[in-house]
């Protein structure tokens, strides 16, 4: 489900304030520039906002944000709907125990890593990211709070990129986004 079905009139601020680049990082990708949105104040609140209505009463008790654009609307988000925020962090970035889970993305290879007991057994979690394209790190995400016994309720992205199918990888795992950016 998306915000874009709903015809939310805040959708148009938001697709029209994210600056899509070239061939950045590599060749042939066309990055979904978020830092465009971050300098409007309004659409950036939008876009926390239509979260924020989203889960608010939905008994999530944990935000999972993937560095690093995660980590720019997932503590609003939490702080928002009195949930914790747990970051899910590049390999050697979090001192103490951690657990990671290995994935592939649309152009090369990573990890993701969270600290052993940040997420209890039972806890109701969200994943928020900027953006969906073949849906590795989602997945990442995923399994990193389900080995640690939460239910995973919902995936949160500001972006898809339906064309990748990202979202037939997330195990049936409901995706919800604002804006969907097709190729050509």
């Amino acid at each position: 489900m998306s915000a874009i079905e709903d015809e939310d009139p805040r959708i148009h601020g938001i697709r029209t304030k994210i600056r899509v680049v070239p061939d950045f990082p590599k060749p042939g990708i066309m990055f979904q520039d978020i830092t465009t949105l971050l300098l409007e104040p309004k659409a950036f609140k939008d876009a926390i906002d239509m979260f924020v209505e989203r889960y608010k009463g939905k008994n999530i008790t944990v935000v999972a944000g993937i560095e690093a654009r995660g980590f720019i609307f997932g503590p609003p988000i939490a702080l928002a709907i009195g949930a914790k925020f747990v970051p899910l962090r590049k390999p050697k970035k979090l001192p103490g125990e951690v657990i990671y889970e290995e994935y592939v993305l649309e152009y090369g290879r990573d990890c993701l890593e969270m600290h052993v007991g940040a997420v209890e057994a039972g806890e109701r979690a969200l994943v928020v990211d900027d953006l969906i394209a073949t849906g590795g790190t989602l997945c990442a995400a995923i399994n990193l709070l389900e080995r640690a016994g939460a239910e995973v309720v919902e995936c949160a992205c500001i972006i898809e990129l339906p064309d990748l199918k990202g979202r037939e990888k997330l195990s049936g795992k409901p995706l919800h986004i604002l804006v969907e950016y097709r190729r050509g």
